[in-house]
């Protein structure tokens, strides 16, 4: 049985921006092996149109970036989009049928199964299917942005914490 698991960079005022704050190369590989060792990803349609970036080479990127894209390429990925026609390699269009389709993932797959996007977070923390949660703490204020909990944050439990680089913080914690 697959774990749903939902992690984002985050300020430390609770804000998710990628644009306004990148992993250091430890962080960065550290989201490498994570990536090499995930079952599939479930994205929403804007965070699965920033990931895309990842499906086309630049020549300006070195070993780590090549590896980062060669994993996200090679994972399954579903995307919830009702205004999306068609995704990427790699990937499936849902529809309507979020709940039905995270329940199946869930029951089918073993390991765990990334949730990208805040939003897409929210709706399947609401259906009660996310089972940890990873918010990687950067040490900056943004004021303003997308919080990290896009609907109501759940009833939580601590599980870890961790530093990864130089500068962030992992907190972990799973559904109380």
């Amino acid at each position: 049985m697959a774990k749903l698991v939902f992690g984002l960079n985050q300020s430390l005022d609770g804000y998710v921006d990628h644009e306004a704050f990148a992993p250091d190369p430890e962080l960065f590989r550290h989201f490498i092996e994570q990536t090499h060792g995930v079952a599939a990803s479930i994205y929403g349609r804007r965070m699965y149109e920033v990931m895309r970036y990842w499906d086309e080479d630049d020549i300006g990127w070195g070993p780590d970036e090549r590896e980062f894209a060669a994993a996200w390429r090679s994972q399954r990925k579903w995307v919830a989009s009702r205004s999306l026609k068609a995704v990427g390699p790699n990937a499936t269009l849902i529809g309507d049928d979020l709940e039905a389709v995270a329940r199946r993932l869930k029951a089918e797959l073993d390991g765990e199964t990334e949730v990208g996007g805040p939003e897409l977070a929210g709706s399947l923390t609401d259906l009660g299917l996310v089972d940890e949660y990873r918010l990687y703490l950067h040490p900056i204020v943004l004021g303003r942005g997308k919080p990290f909990f896009a609907g109501s944050p759940p009833p939580l439990r601590p599980v870890a914490n961790d530093r990864i680089g130089k500068d962030v913080i992992r907190l972990t914690y799973a559904r109380a």
